[in-house]
């Protein structure tokens, strides 16, 4: 159902790959409520996804571009501006990568070359969108940027690798960037600390299933769709959050604040 609540907004959408991704999601529920948006991802993901379905399916153009290239990012920024008619409202950054994870070297074992590069991709990419919005001034006042992140970043999950570490450096960014962009253009800057959720990426963490299964039974509300994130999205990105800055919001359930669960106690005590 559809309220409206962006209707006439514009934005970018970062990280939509297939229809399990939370960036698609998310932008098939920013056309419902009359947002319009540049898609955009990095050119080996495009050609790995389905990026121009969703770009068909929502009236939307696809700009390739590389998060970790500023020359990448000042072109999407200025011919989206153009494709849309001037600045910004909205701004989601859905990246994230470790190569690490992907390729199974251990948290205790890592090849630091790879832990760089998953750190650029998922967490100093951030600043880098945010940079390039800010010095170009392309974001009009009120107008939100929303990042995904995920409770590694202060809890441990062993498997989730240096992923944890990349999540904690985006937190940091969205408060410290979030500062400046606040108080020079009145811009909010908020991270989603969301459910494990099965993404593509997700799944391809180590122990992913356990982690899903583990979360639900501990969560009284349970885990947290990829359509439960979107919509919390879409109220980040609406005007009814104007206040809301600097914060990493948890939509996992109730996840965040339990100690233990019932269910979890009668798996351990009936094991």
């Amino acid at each position: 159902m559809s309220h409206g609540l962006l209707k006439g907004k514009k934005g970018i959408i970062f990280g939509a790959l297939d229809p399990n991704s939370i960036a698609w999601i998310t932008a098939e529920r920013v056309f419902e409520e009359g947002g319009t948006f540049v898609l955009t991802n990095a050119p080996v993901a495009m050609r790995m996804g389905q990026i121009n379905e969703l770009a068909e399916k929502t009236n939307s153009k696809v700009i390739p571009a590389d998060a970790t290239s500023l020359e990448d990012l000042e072109k999407l920024v200025s011919d989206s501006m153009e494709i849309l008619g001037g600045k910004l409202d909205f701004v989601l950054h859905s990246i994230g990568m470790s190569i690490n994870v992907r390729k199974g070297k251990s948290y205790t074992d890592q090849n630091y070359d790879w832990t760089h590069k998953g750190l650029d991709v998922s967490a100093m990419s951030f600043h880098r969108v945010m940079q390039t919005l800010y010095k170009n001034d392309a974001m009009n006042e009120w107008g939100s940027i929303v990042a995904l992140s995920y409770m590694a970043a202060q809890r441990v999950f062993p498997d989730y690798n240096d992923m944890a570490d990349n999540k904690a450096f985006l937190e940091s960014v969205a408060r410290s960037f979030g500062y400046f962009f606040g108080k020079d253009k009145k811009v909010r800057v908020n991270t989603i600390s969301q459910s494990p959720t099965p993404t593509t990426a997700g799944k391809g963490v180590k122990g992913f299933d356990g982690f899903i299964k583990y979360a639900d039974k501990m969560s009284p509300l349970g885990n947290a769709t990829a359509m439960d994130c979107a919509n919390y999205t879409i109220t980040l990105f609406s005007d009814l959050t104007r206040r809301v800055t600097l914060q990493n919001l948890y939509n996992d359930g109730g996840f965040s604040n339990m100690g233990v669960s019932d269910g979890i106690m009668d798996i351990i005590e009936n094991s």
